[in-house]
């Protein structure tokens, strides 16, 4: 490869970065961890051409990215994965509410040991 056909190569791959900063292509990780759909289930979707991808390179050899916005449209359509998300978000509720109610009693538990240790 000749070094014009090296740097007409890297103008290309600078503009795909740049396009890319522009939108809301994500590597299948960021996807699958935003929209609960599994990795398995995203390469199912853009080997069936059912979502576009992209391979870019990555800093650890050659990166798949999908549009989010596309992925989160498809699992929404899905029954399945609407559920399995309603109930992860109802579990992060409940964690948040246990979480909240155990800061409420080792609040009272201080305040109990503060009176405890007063004089009387």
């Amino acid at each position: 490869m000749s070094w014009d056909d090296r740097l007409d190569q890297w103008d290309v791959e600078r503009d795909l970065a740049a396009q890319l900063e522009d939108s809301d292509w994500v590597t299948l990780e960021e996807a699958s961890a935003r929209t609960g759909v599994s990795r398995a289930a995203l390469r199912t979707w853009y080997r069936d051409d059912l979502i576009p991808s992209r391979l870019i390179d990555g800093p650890h050899g050659p990166q798949r990215l999908v549009p989010l916005a596309m992925v989160a449209a498809r699992a929404q359509e899905s029954p399945r994965l609407r559920r399995s998300l309603e109930r992860r978000l109802g579990e992060e509720a409940q964690l948040e509410l246990l979480r909240h109610r155990v800061e409420e009693l080792e609040a009272r538990m201080a305040a109990l040991e503060k009176r405890g240790d007063q004089p009387t």
